[in-house]
């Protein structure tokens, strides 16, 4: 049998275990946390400054998430959906998204984000109440999504995957064969990742540039990353689609050996990219609109860099050996619910610390261990309601 036809048959064959990958779990709870972090430093910030204090330290935090952790996010979602569209009739498959994607997205939306960005609107209008709020939210607007416009891209780019599937099964081969190439050669996927999200990437940017967003109501995207984060999920489709113990995610591979390798190819397009910021805000003077070249160098060095850590956080997660049971295992099963709920009271909590004269790094700290805390209590209360836990 060829090798395609052997991905083919693998990928139509019913699931042989229902045992989960404790080493992608945990990078994907992992991401959660940095989700939190990235919410509790970013106020105390040049890049989001809404605070009266800041700390350059959150800088380069935040530079980091921010060009990395959501394309993480959506190759890990992609991994299994694959094997998911071909083992579910069509209806039950857009069933389940619509039960966990679409439902948690539109109660969210009238809910938990306006309840967040309430909070913000106190700040500036003292006197403002909820309800008045509310209502000017979901009538008048601006309806901002918060972090929950994942969610809604994410159920998109599923039933986008569902159509593809049924057009054919075999359009993840290509993906497929270099990630078993990298099981040897993780250099191999890494230029495949750079390559196409290069491509998709860099000419959006300087097209759209960097702070466009489409925007219907509560559905929103950054326009100039919609295609970056499309290509990272469906070559995660196409990793996941078959051969999984034998491709770039395997644990005996050479990825978790190389891991301090791709710690160094992390930093130097870090660096590039703080090289550029320097050259914006110091040479060129924060022009707006920023010139093409600029934007280009830019945006080729966050292509790098992401690609980059992608690889680097997944080999350090596959070369874990705990079996655990360690912080992020407890935290798991609650993520989803992590992620849908803690933007309200992370804003909350920095509401409640702004006229407080204490530091940047005592703020953002009180910050994140309450946001996690808060979050995860939530969480776990709210799956203790009957037919949650099918949810979040």
């Amino acid at each position: 049998m060829s090798h395609s036809a052997t991905i083919g048959a693998d990928v139509h064959a019913a699931p042989r275990s229902k045992t989960r990958n404790l080493s992608l779990d945990r990078a994907r709870t992992f991401l959660t946390l940095v989700v939190l972090l990235h919410h509790a430093v970013i106020p105390y910030t040049y890049f989001g400054h809404t605070d009266p204090t800041s700390w350059a330290g959150f800088d380069i935090v935040v530079l980091a998430t921010d060009s990395f952790f959501m394309a993480m996010f959506f190759f890990l979602s992609g991994l299994f959906t694959w094997p998911g569209i071909a083992r579910k009739a069509p209806q039950v498959f857009l069933r389940d998204r619509l039960l966990r994607l679409g439902l948690p997205f539109a109660i969210a939306a009238f809910t938990i984000i306006p309840l967040a960005y309430y909070a913000i609107a106190l700040r500036h209008d003292p006197g403002l109440s909820f309800t008045a709020f509310w209502w000017k939210t979901i009538t008048v607007g601006p309806w901002p999504s918060g972090p929950i416009w994942f969610v809604w891209v994410l159920l998109a780019f599923d039933l986008t995957a569902s159509l593809l599937y049924r057009v054919s099964a075999h359009l993840v081969d290509p993906g497929n064969r270099i990630s078993l190439r990298g099981f040897d050669q993780p250099a191999v996927f890494w230029l495949l990742l750079v390559v196409v999200t290069t491509i998709v990437y860099v000419p959006a940017l300087l097209y759209f540039g960097g702070s466009k967003w489409f925007e219907l109501g509560p559905f929103s995207v950054q326009a100039s990353r919609i295609l970056l984060y499309f290509a990272y999920f469906f070559i995660g489709v196409s990793v996941g689609a078959a051969n999984f113990d034998r491709g770039i995610l395997s644990a005996d591979g050479q990825l978790p050996k190389q891991r301090w390798l791709w710690v160094i190819a992390t930093l130097i397009p870090y660096c590039l990219m703080w090289g550029m910021i320097y050259i914006k805000r110091e040479v060129l003077g924060n022009p707006d609109p920023q010139p093409h070249w600029y934007q280009a160098l830019y945006g080729t060095f966050l292509v790098l860099f992401s690609g980059s850590i992608l690889l680097a956080i997944l080999a350090f997660f596959l070369h874990q050996k705990s079996p655990g049971p360690n912080l992020l295992d407890r935290m798991q099963a609650d993520a989803y619910g992590i992620f849908l709920v803690h933007y309200p009271i992370a804003l909350w909590i920095q509401y409640a610390l702004f006229d407080y004269s204490l530091p940047a790094i005592v703020k953002a700290t009180t910050g994140f261990v309450l946001t996690v805390i808060l979050s995860w209590g939530l969480t776990a209360g709210l799956r203790k309601i009957p037919g949650a836990s099918h949810v979040l």
